[in-house]
């Protein structure tokens, strides 16, 4: 009260000076306020830094890549964008780098699906990428060169990497954002079919698009408890990575020459081993061609129906205990994979084991 009768007798230049005085005292809150919130990001962004897991756990909860699907479409995810065509070196690798289009013709034009029904998936960003790979490795990748060794063409190297980026690494991230999306879809519809992915040799800090033992997600998630390792695969082939193979919790090793009998037989095995062992909540199953009769790579000699016989058991396996599964069609260096692959998905549907048509 006292300084309020004060104030009413002061002359104009002392009310001028009171003016300052206060616009000050509130010029400086409002410079407290922005060095707390600035201080504020700062600690914030120490934080994420100082915890890597933190900042994963951010990216992956801001991913835009587990949209939303309607029940008009089903649980088979593809792209066009998936395949590559590039001034035709894409052959020089004995790897089909167009099988992922012709398995959803062949499905289209026998009845099984419909094209408006199948899931397009969206690009994992580089944000999304930065979940698994690091900083370092994926900078790596605005060298052409990197990238010729990666997917062991040599005339990648020779191509500006603008044009690297659009036709050969593009269609892979595509690939990536549709396994994302079908683990989601999975857990919510019981299975998904990603009609491409399974780069199962690529790290966090290399990549490679061969086949054979999956060494790249043993690498990764070896020491990572919650995660069980079924590997089915030629130790007498690529990669020879004894290293990563310490990290696998079931071994089935199947021997150059292995026959489609003898191969079921030992699924069979290792499945109700697997039963015993662990209780997922989710299977990610690789189901790789690269084991048919014929295949220059795999050297194993398994039938066409072979094939659809194993991935008939690996769905039943998950099918019958409520588990969600994601098919993934991974490797296969032979034209007639991309039948066999439909051929398999086509008798799932028989089965009752999938759903290709919207309910």
């Amino acid at each position: 009260m006292t300084h309020t009768r004060v104030i009413s007798t002061w002359t104009e230049l002392t009310r001028d000076l009171a003016i300052y005085l206060l616009f000050t005292f509130f010029a400086i809150k409002v410079f407290k306020f922005l060095f707390s919130c600035n201080r504020t990001s700062e600690i914030s962004s120490f934080s994420m830094a100082t915890h890597p897991e933190a900042l994963r756990r951010e990216r992956i909860l801001n991913s835009k890549l587990y949209f939303d699907v309607p029940l008009s479409k089903v649980s088979i995810i593809y792209s066009s964008s998936y395949d590559i065509s590039f001034m035709g070196i894409e052959k020089l690798h004995p790897f089909d780098s167009s099988k992922w289009g012709r398995v959803c013709k062949f499905l289209v034009s026998d009845g099984f699906l419909e094209e408006k029904a199948i899931v397009e998936p969206l690009e994992a960003s580089k944000i999304d990428l930065l979940v698994v790979h690091s900083e370092n490795y994926l900078n790596s990748l605005k060298s052409s060169a990197t990238v010729a060794r990666i997917t062991e063409v040599a005339p990648v190297a020779f191509f500006p990497n603008f044009l690297v980026q659009q036709k050969v690494l593009y269609p892979f991230r595509k690939q990536v954002g549709g396994t994302i999306l079908a683990a989601k879809l999975a857990t919510e519809r019981g299975w998904a079919i990603n009609i491409g992915g399974g780069f199962h040799h690529c790290t966090a800090e290399r990549g490679d698009l061969d086949a054979h033992q999956g060494n790249g997600h043993e690498t990764d998630l070896g020491d990572d408890n919650r995660v069980y390792i079924l590997d089915m695969y030629n130790p007498e082939i690529y990669p020879f990575d004894y290293r990563a193979r310490r990290f696998i919790d079931q071994k089935v090793e199947v021997m150059s020459g292995t026959t489609t009998d003898e191969y079921l037989r030992k699924l069979d095995e290792a499945l109700e081993v697997a039963s015993r062992n662990f209780q997922p909540e989710l299977v990610i199953y690789n189901a790789g061609t690269d084991i048919l009769d014929g295949d220059p790579l795999g050297l194993l000699k398994i039938s066409p129906d072979g094939i659809t016989s194993r991935d008939e058991k690996v769905f039943r396996f998950a099918r019958e205990k409520n588990i969600p599964l994601v098919m993934l069609t991974s490797g296969g260096y032979m034209k007639s994979s991309a039948r066999v692959i439909a051929d398999s998905i086509e008798n799932l549907s028989r089965q009752g084991l999938i759903q290709t048509r919207p309910e």
